[in-house]
């Protein structure tokens, strides 16, 4: 048995970079060893070759909206009843992940129960297939260390969680926003821990254009993310990796997140929400600490 199920929902390899970038992500989660079954979901154009191709698991029929977009719960029953992993990892299908992946998930599952490991990426731009021969990871972070780019805090593209939490989850599409911030969100609502692992676990996104969405347009900025957000039950469910109640340290060591003035004014914010599990108090909260962004959500409201 493994100790990690990684499984994604692919977009089509019928671009070249988006096939490349792809391939290079998988194969760099094969390198992890046994410790990691993968299963890739969904029938977009080149998906099941390429998974045969690369030796990994493939379940074809998936879930879709009216748009004919994949939705989140399905593809999360899915990797659960297809697995018997004690560990689950939904991971963005352009990242390349290194052994500190495995190692850290492997050393807060053997003190921790229920948990959310999320985190940080570092951007690169790659036009070439990537070789993952033992070793390769010393080339690589000299390569990233010269080239690389951290991505500003803010969500994540990987989320590893023991599988029997996050049993439930609200009719998301995926590839849009809102429903990674939930996933914040829901840990911190249910009481496990929410752990920032930015320090600790080094993962790599591969840079790529937003041709594949609907008018080329970033995610966040597709219609169907309004309905995520509304799914997830509203903006007050935006959580970020400020909301994150612990961390790990370079060497791994989980505690406490450090408590400086903005974390301390955001917790004082999220408060209702996340202790007292109200939205009501949680709205007065968000007005009192964002008078103006409340008033003009007041107003939209009110000229729809």
């Amino acid at each position: 048995m493994s100790l990690i199920t990684i499984f994604i929902t692919p977009k089509g390899f019928d671009r070249d970079h988006i096939a490349l970038i792809q391939r290079n992500a998988i194969r760099s989660w094969k390198a992890l060893g046994e410790d990691v079954d993968i299963l890739l979901i969904g029938d977009d154009p080149g998906v099941e070759e390429n998974a045969k191709a690369l030796g990994v698991s493939h379940i074809r029929d998936v879930k879709r909206n009216t748009s004919g977009t994949p939705m989140l719960d399905d593809i999360f029953r899915l990797a659960r009843e297809n697995s018997d992993s004690p560990l689950l990892a939904y991971v963005n299908a352009d990242i390349i992940l290194k052994q500190d992946f495995v190692e850290i998930s492997r050393k807060v599952l053997e003190q921790e129960k229920k948990f959310l490991l999320v985190g940080q990426r570092w951007d690169l731009d790659v036009q070439v297939d990537l070789e993952f021969a033992p070793g390769w990871e010393t080339g690589f972070d000299k390569d990233l260390a010269a080239r690389g780019r951290r991505h500003p805090a803010g969500g994540s593209d990987y989320f590893v969680y023991p599988r029997d939490i996050f049993t439930s989850i609200p009719p998301f599409a995926i590839g849009r926003s809102g429903w990674d911030n939930w996933m914040f969100y829901e840990a911190r609502v249910k009481g496990w821990k929410l752990i920032n692992c930015s320090k600790a676990i080094n993962i790599i996104h591969q840079d790529h254009d937003y041709a594949h969405l609907p008018n080329g347009l970033p995610h966040y900025r597709q219609p169907e993310s309004a309905e995520n957000v509304k799914a997830a039950g509203g903006k007050r469910t935006i959580f970020t990796l400020l909301d994150c109640d612990y961390e790990l340290d370079e060497n791994g060591s989980l505690h406490r997140a450090p408590m400086n003035k903005k974390k301390l004014l955001r917790e004082m914010e999220i408060f209702p929400l996340v202790t007292l599990k109200s939205k009501t108090l949680g709205d007065a909260s968000f007005a009192l600490f964002h008078p103006k962004k409340a008033y003009a959500e007041f107003r939209n409201k009110g000229n729809r």
